[in-house]
C-alpha cells in the first residue's frame, strides 16, 4: 500500500512539474504580456488611390504589378496546374511548400522535377523539415539523385529549440523566372479527400497564376530563404541574382508588357518572416483590409481563430452596415481541437449579426478575402495565431475585376455548400468538446 501511495505521489508531483515547466516556458516567451487592439483612425477606402501606398507601408508589403494568368479552384486542378507548368520549364524552377505526404501527388511531382532535372533544368526545392517529416528519406535520395537541390527549413537544433517553433507555410511555384503560382496548396494526397474517414471529397482550395514584375519579388523572397543553409556537402546555399532577375536575351522575354491577353493589375506582395508580437506583417495587412472596408468583407480560412483585435474589428465592421460573411471548415477539420477552439469563437460574431458559414462537403483549405468590389487578399496565411505570429507566410492582395469575379464565384459556392452556424445552435455546443477543449486549445494555440 505504502508503495503505491509512493508512486503516486511521485506521479503528482511529476505532474505538478511538467506544468510548471510549460508555465514557465510560456512565461518566457511572453504568452501574457499585454497586447495592444489595433486601432485606426481615418480610414482610406479601397476604392482611394492612396490605399495600396498605405497598406505597404503599414504592413512592410511590397508594391508591384503584374497580369493574372491562370485561376483554378479544385484539387485536381491545381495539382494538374503544377506538373503542367514544372513540364514547362526550360531552365529553372524553385518550389517551396509547408506539408508533404507520401502518395500520388508527391511521386507525380517528384517524377516531373527529377526529369526536368535531368534535362538540364536548374531545380531547388525549399521544404519545411516538420511539414514533411513523413517523406521517406528515399525520397529525397531519388530527388537529389537526378540533380535536384533539396533543402529543409529549420530542421531541429538542440542550441535553440525554441525557434522549432518557426516554420515556412509558403507555397510557391517559380518557373523560368518568368512565372509563378501562388496559393494554399500542399503536395499531399489529403487533398484528394482520400486519407480521413469523415473526408471523402477533394479540398476547397484556389491556386493563382502570375506573370510580369510580381515575379521578381516572388523570386528575391524564395532566394532569400533559400539562402543559408547547409547542404549534404557542407556548402552553404546562397542568393543567385540571376534567377531572380536573368539577363534580357531577346525582345521576347516579357519583363514588363506581356500580358497574356490580361490586363497589368496593382499587387502587394506581403512576405511575413519571423514575425513577432508586435510586427507581423500578415496580421497587420488582414487586420487593416477590414478596417478599410465599406461594403463587405467575406473572409475564408479554413482555420479561423481571430484573436481579440480581429473580432472587434470584424464586430465593428457588422456594426458599420458592411457584409461580413465568414468561410470555414466543419468538423470535417484535418485539426479537429482547433476546430472546437474556432467554434468557440463564434459567439460575440454571431450577436453581432455576422453570418458564418461551416462548408460540409470536405475540408476547406482555400485562404481568401474580398474587400468590397476592389481587392482580393489570398496566399498561404491562416486567419489564426500560427500565422500571424509564427509562421513565415506570403500572401498577395490584388486589384482586379477578373480575380474579384472568381474568387466571389468560390465563395457563392461555398456559401452554398455550408451550413450556416445560428447563435441558439452556438450556445447549445458540447460542453467537452467545445467548451473544455476549444477553450484549453485557445489558451495555447499561439504559442504551438
Amino acid at each position: 500500500m505504502r508503495l503505491v501511495s509512493n508512486v503516486m505521489l511521485w506521479v503528482f508531483a511529476l505532474l505538478l512539474g511538467l506544468i510548471a515547466l510549460f508555465i514557465t516556458i510560456l512565461y518566457i516567451r511572453g504568452a501574457f504580456r499585454w497586447r495592444a487592439l489595433l486601432h485606426v483612425e481615418n480610414a482610406i477606402a479601397p476604392q482611394d488611390d492612396r490605399f495600396p501606398q498605405v497598406i505597404e507601408g503599414l504592413s512592410k508589403s511590397l508594391s508591384t504589378q503584374g497580369q493574372i494568368v491562370d485561376f483554378w479552384d479544385s484539387a485536381q486542378d491545381i495539382q494538374q496546374a503544377r506538373i503542367d507548368a514544372i513540364n514547362s520549364a526550360k531552365t529553372s524552377i524553385q518550389f517551396e511548400t509547408f506539408i508533404m505526404t507520401p502518395g500520388q501527388r508527391a511521386q507525380a511531382f517528384a517524377a516531373a522535377m527529377a526529369r526536368q532535372a535531368a534535362e538540364g533544368v536548374s531545380v531547388q526545392i525549399l521544404v519545411d523539415s516538420f511539414g514533411t517529416r513523413q517523406m521517406p528519406s528515399k525520397y529525397w535520395h531519388r530527388l537529389r539523385s537526378a540533380g535536384v537541390q533539396v533543402i529543409f527549413y529549420n530542421p531541429f537544433d538542440w542550441r535553440a529549440p525554441i525557434n522549432f517553433a518557426g516554420r515556412t507555410h509558403r507555397k510557391l511555384l517559380i518557373i523560368d523566372s518568368q512565372k509563378v503560382l501562388v496559393g494554399g496548396a500542399g503536395m499531399s494526397d489529403l487533398w484528394d479527400g482520400e486519407e480521413k474517414a469523415d473526408d471523402t471529397k477533394p479540398w476547397l482550395d484556389i491556386e493563382i497564376a502570375m506573370t510580369g514584375k510580381v515575379v521578381q519579388i516572388m523570386s528575391a523572397s524564395f532566394q532569400k530563404h533559400w539562402e543559408g543553409h547547409r547542404m549534404d556537402d557542407d556548402a552553404v546555399t546562397g542568393i543567385d541574382m540571376q534567377k531572380i532577375f536573368p539577363a534580357k536575351e531577346n525582345d521576347d522575354f516579357p519583363w514588363e508588357e506581356a500580358s497574356h491577353g490580361n490586363e497589368t493589375v496593382p499587387i502587394l506582395v506581403t512576405p511575413g518572416t519571423n514575425p513577432g508580437y508586435r510586427d507581423s506583417s500578415i496580421e497587420t495587412l488582414k487586420q487593416t483590409l477590414i478596417v478599410c472596408a465599406r461594403r463587405r468583407i467575406w473572409l475564408s480560412s479554413p482555420y479561423f481563430l481571430p484573436n481579440k483585435s480581429a473580432r472587434q474589428l470584424l464586430i465593428s465592421a457588422k456594426q458599420a452596415g458592411i457584409d461580413v460573411r465568414i468561410l470555414t471548415t466543419s468538423v470535417k477539420s484535418d485539426k479537429k481541437p482547433v476546430y472546437y477552439a474556432s467554434y468557440e469563437v463564434y459567439g460575440p460574431l454571431l450577436e453581432a449579426g455576422i453570418q458564418i458559414f461551416e462548408y460540409q462537403p470536405s475540408m476547406i483549405h482555400a485562404k481568401m478575402m474580398i474587400v468590397d468590389d476592389e481587392w482580393v487578399n489570398t496566399g498561404s496565411a491562416n486567419f489564426d495565431y500560427r500565422s500571424f505570429l509564427h509562421n513565415d507566410e506570403l500572401d498577395i492582395s490584388v486589384k482586379a475585376p477578373y480575380l474579384v469575379q472568381k474568387v466571389e464565384q468560390v465563395f457563392k459556392r461555398g456559401f452554398s455548400q455550408s451550413k450556416q452556424i445560428g447563435l441558439k445552435q452556438w450556445q447549445h455546443r458540447s460542453w467537452l468538446k467545445h467548451r473544455l477543449l476549444g477553450n484549453v486549445v485557445r489558451l495555447v494555440q499561439w504559442q504551438l
